[in-house]
Formats: structure tokens, C-alpha cells, sequence
């Protein structure tokens, strides 16, 4: 009688891990890829109203020149009143509700939506690896997906990211860095966890460590993903910035050398890798742009650059990476913040892009050294002539980032900056105010209220910026926003140096930024933010605008005031977003 051949019963069955692992794989990448999909199908709403007001796109392809400009637009006053208020429940509330997910715990560098995000991420790794899998006996499951997050690691890490284009403006590769970073520890835990129990076999067996080709690659492979990792912890990357770069380039394409080596089921993970690496060089030779610019430096402390021939393609907010051929330092590149707005939207008179380098480090004493000597030198040239500030060669790549809110969608706007962040500060304020007065409100701009701080140490830094400070202030002057300017100063050093900038307080004091939020939100008389137009109370439910550019501390600090804040009190302004932009590797 012909019948079923007889099956072994599942519990007596030898773990075929070439087979059932890829499926682990395969789970593991689902999972993750539709999260990405969640979050940009939740991102839709912002992208199509960065589709209308033209931002969606702006600087893709780099920065240009218009070449049929006429020249500066003056200013005008075309004042028109806001137009009415926002009256979208379910952004408003959501606004309100996912403030909280703003608070920061000092150290750790993430917020709590980011911190959740790391958690979950942990939680599907370790899943992925312990379900059903026998790791004493045969731990390859580990090494399996510590393969399969190598797409990861990549696409977070890329600087012209697909990622940054499906989730709109201001989520760049430096607010998605952290994933790549946490992405990338966690391939070596899962590497760790791999390597240690094969070697711990092979002891008990004993079994060679080194000498077959696939211990020996294997072994390689895991050295280098450990050197990878120690050399991309924050005090490296802050001390020796160089070797970390070039420990990380270098030691990856060695590590996908020697993993290929190691295992054939490597290659279907490193394709899609090299795919996103290689997409990102070709925009990043799309956005290089060399042009010529002019150096100058205002004190030994801040040295300006105008480039020549750059008038659109980016977005107030933005920053660009800086090569400046000078002395021997023409093979760094160091990211800036353009200081305005493109001229076409701009309350300044620059007829370019402006950058400012403010002495934190060798490239940038180096490059104020280079400009004062040159400008002393050319002071007692007979062939300087009317030429302003030093000629150099640059080359620029961007621009990247920028604000992921638009200030224009606010009625009451806070920005807050702290030493030379007012660089963000400053170009978003030029870029809110043009718009509003210079360009008639012309894309319904609901702003009615601005509250500008710097935090500075010294009354002479002021004056880094005062004549775009002025500028601003006197076109916002002439219209229905009401612009306030406060700054506030910590050491008592150079009283005397203070100019006078219309509508603007100095005052020797460190301010807390949930006082001055809470000053904002719901307006004192005689407060340190009295306004010169009078004191003014914000319109409650027109939405709170906050950004906070510079030191780590302070922008931590703005995200906790902003979650402090409360979803109730969120709710009756209308809801509350939040964009920080810290200075930290």
C-alpha cells in the first residue's frame, strides 16, 4: 500500500540557518521599510504644502545664478493685513498632542519621538535575532542581520538621502544621522553577537580561529566593523574629525571586501547599499559649484565670505559644505549656514549668497589669519583699488537642510540663537519678514508677531551682524509685523560697543528660553520683552513657531521649555512646532 513517506518531527529536525535565516532577513527588512512608508504617507500633508508654496524642490539641483537678474529690489511697503487664521482642527491638535515628544535628556542628544524610535528599532533587531533561533549551537542568524542592516546604515547616512526629498524640507542627513549612527552600532552588536559564539565553538570544539578562508574573512570583516564604530563615537569624531572620516570611507569598502569573502548571501544587502552611495555622489557632483568670493574679516573672531554669482537655489535656513582654496587647507570642507535669504526675497542689499566663519578650530583660525594678512597686505597695495575684502576660489556643495517648519504658517514666531547659531536665526528672519513686507504676503503668510534672541558673550559681537539686523528691522518697521529684537549678553566685556538697532533690547542677563517662550505665549507688560510697537499680545490659535540655533545645551533646553509648555496650553495657541538646529559632530 503506497502511502506519505514519514516526516521527521519538527523538534528532531537539524536548524537549516542557510534557509530558514534569509526568511528572518527578509521580515526584518519588511518591517523596517514599511515604518519608512508610514512615516512618509504621514509626511504627505507637508510635502504638498511645500509643493504649493514652491519649497519642495528649491536647491535640488544646487545653487544658481540668475543670469536676466535687473539687480537688488528695494524694499517696499505693501501692507497688508494677515490674512484669517488657520481653522484645521486635526493639525492643530496633532500639533499640540506631539509637543511632548520634544523633551531631551542632557547627553543623550535625542529627544523622546527620536529615543522611541531607537527603542522600537532595538526591539525589532534583537526580535529578529533570538526568535526561534538556537544561537549557542549555530549562531549564524545574528550574522544574517547584522548583513541585512547594511541598506540601513546607508540610506540614513547619504547626504542627498531619498529619504530627505519623500519627508520635505528641513529633515536633512544631519536629522537623520542619528539613525545611521544607532543603525550602525547595532550591525555591530548583532556582528558581536555572531562572531563571539562561533568563536566560543571553536574553542569548545577545537576548532582553528584562523586559517580557513571563512574564520580568517569573517574574523576581518569584524575587525573592521569595530573600528569602524570606536572611531565614530562622539569624542572621536569631535577631537580627530579627519582620521574619523577617512577610518570611515576606507574601512568600508574594506569591510564589504572581506564580508564577500566571508559569505555569499552578502552580496544581495551590499547592492542596494552602493546604490544609495552612488546616488548621492552623483547629486553631490550636480550641487558642487566653484566660484569666486571674497574674504573679510571683522575682528579675529569672524570672517565673512561673499560669494559672487550665487542669488537662488537654496532656501533661508540652509547650509552649504565650504572648500576655500587657501595656504594648505584647500582639502577641508566645513559646513556654514547662509546668513539670508536669496536677494529675489531678501530685506538685505547682498547681491549674492554670505557665509560667516566664526574662529572654532585650526581651518577657521587658519582662514581668519589668511584674511586679515591679505587684507593688511592689500590695504598698502597699489593695485588693491576699490576691490572690497580678499579675492579666493571656493568650491560649495548643497545646499542642505533648513528649516521643517514654515514660519509663514505661524502667527507668532520665536527664534532663539546662541553665539554664532544666529547664522539659522538671522536667514529665516530675513526670509519670514521679506515675505511678509517685500513681497505683500503673497502666499498667505499668517505671521503677525516675531520675537528675535541672541545670547552672545560679549557687547562687541553684536556688531558682527548689526547693518542685516538694522536692515531687517527697518523694513519690518514699516509694516503690520511686529518685530522685536532681543539680545542678550553674558560677560560684561566691551559695555560700549553697542549699536543702535531699531526696536532692539541688550541686556546684560542668560535668559531661560521656557521664560521667554512663556513671555511670548502669553504677554506681561514690563516683561524683558516689551516690544517698541507697544505691548502687543500675541493672537492666540494662530500657532507658535520656535527655533533654537547653537550650542547643544541650548537647544535642548528650547525643546524641553517647548514640551513643558503643555498640551493644553499647545491646544488654546493653536498648536506649537519646534526646529533646532545644534552645532555638535
Amino acid at each position: 500500500m503506497a502511502g506519505l513517506p514519514p516526516q521527521v518531527p519538527a523538534s528532531l529536525q537539524i536548524y537549516n540557518s542557510y534557509v530558514v535565516d534569509p526568511e528572518w532577513q527578509r521580515k526584518f527588512t519588511i518591517i523596517w521599510c514599511s515604518a519608512v512608508g508610514v512615516v512618509a504617507v504621514a509626511s504627505l500633508p507637508k510635502l504638498a504644502g511645500s509643493l504649493r508654496n514652491g519649497r519642495f524642490l528649491k536647491g535640488f539641483f544646487g545653487i544658481s545664478e540668475d543670469l536676466q537678474k535687473g539687480g537688488y529690489i528695494s524694499v517696499t511697503c505693501e501692507d497688508k493685513l494677515p490674512p484669517p487664521r488657520s481653522n484645521n482642527r486635526v493639525t492643530r491638535t496633532w500639533s499640540s498632542v506631539a509637543s511632548v515628544r520634544y523633551w531631551t535628556l542632557p547627553y543623550i542628544g535625542l529627544n523622546l519621538a527620536q529615543t522611541c524610535i531607537i527603542l522600537a528599532y532595538l526591539g525589532v533587531v534583537l526580535l529578529c535575532d533570538i526568535k526561534d533561533a538556537p544561537l549557542i549551537s549555530n549562531p549564524n542568524r545574528a550574522g544574517f542581520l547584522a548583513i541585512a542592516q547594511i541598506p540601513i546604515v546607508f540610506l540614513f547616512a547619504t547626504k542627498n538621502s531619498i529619504l530627505s526629498l519623500l519627508l520635505g524640507p528641513g529633515n536633512g542627513y544631519e536629522k537623520l544621522n542619528y539613525v545611521h549612527r544607532m543603525a550602525g552600532r547595532l550591525m555591530f552588536l548583532s556582528a558581536c553577537i555572531h562572531g563571539s559564539l562561533w568563536i566560543r565553538n571553536h574553542l569548545q570544539y577545537g576548532l582553528p580561529i584562523l586559517g580557513p578562508q571563512k574564520e580568517t574573512s569573517g574574523i576581518a570583516a569584524f575587525s573592521l566593523l569595530g573600528v569602524i564604530v570606536l572611531t565614530s563615537l562622539r569624542p572621536v569624531r569631535r577631537l580627530f574629525y579627519g582620521a574619523f572620516f577617512f577610518t570611515h570611507i576606507l574601512a568600508f569598502v574594506a569591510f564589504f571586501v572581506t564580508i564577500r569573502y566571508h559569505t555569499l548571501y552578502a552580496a544581495p544587502w551590499i547592492y542596494p547599499a552602493l546604490a544609495f552611495f552612488g546616488a548621492d555622489v552623483f547629486l553631490r557632483f550636480l550641487r558642487y559649484r566653484i566660484k569666486d568670493a571674497r574674504l573679510i574679516a571683522l575682528d579675529d573672531l569672524m570672517t565673512v565670505v561673499e560669494v559672487i554669482g550665487c542669488d537662488d537655489g537654496w532656501l533661508a535656513g540652509q547650509h552649504v559644505r565650504l572648500r576655500v582654496f587657501f595656504s594648505n587647507k584647500a582639502f577641508e570642507t566645513h559646513p556654514f549656514t547662509i546668513l539670508s535669504a536669496p536677494p529675489a526675497q531678501s530685506c538685505l542689499s547682498n547681491s549674492g549668497m554670505v557665509l560667516a566663519a566664526r574662529v572654532n578650530g585650526d581651518w577657521t583660525q587658519a582662514l581668519n589669519d589668511f584674511t586679515r594678512q591679505e587684507q593688511d597686505r592689500l590695504r598698502f597695495s597699489e593695485k588693491r583699488g576699490d576691490e572690497r575684502g580678499v579675492p579666493v576660489h571656493i568650491m560649495i556643495d548643497g545646499p542642505y537642510g533648513g528649516s521643517s517648519i514654515d514660519l509663514g504658517q505661524y502667527e507668532t514666531a520665536l527664534l532663539i540663537a546662541g553665539g554664532s547659531g544666529v547664522t539659522f536665526t538671522l536667514g529665516i528672519l530675513d526670509d519670514i519678514v521679506a515675505r511678509c513686507v517685500k513681497l505683500g504676503r503673497r502666499s498667505g503668510e499668517r505671521t503677525r508677531r516675531i520675537e528675535f534672541v541672541w545670547c552672545i558673550r560679549s557687547f562687541g559681537h553684536i556688531s558682527w551682524f548689526s547693518s542685516m539686523l538694522t536692515a531687517i528691522a527697518n523694513a519690518a518697521a514699516q509694516s503690520t509685523l511686529d518685530l522685536h529684537i532681543s539680545i542678550f549678553v553674558t560677560c560684561l566685556c566691551d559695555p560700549e560697543a553697542v549699536p543702535v538697532i531699531p526696536n532692539c533690547d541688550v541686556k546684560l542677563e542668560r535668559p531661560s528660553a521656557y521664560s521667554l517662550l512663556c513671555e511670548v505665549t502669553a504677554f506681561s507688560p514690563g516683561s524683558s520683552l516689551e516690544s517698541a510697537k507697544g505691548n502687543t499680545s500675541p493672537v492666540h490659535g494662530g500657532g507658535v513657531a520656535v527655533c533654537a540655533s547653537g550650542p547643544e545645551s541650548l537647544t535642548r533646553e528650547t525643546q524641553n521649555a517647548v514640551a513643558k509648555l503643555g498640551v493644553a496650553k499647545a491646544m488654546e495657541l493653536g498648536g506649537i512646532s519646534v526646529h533646532v538646529e545644534s552645532f555638535t559632530l
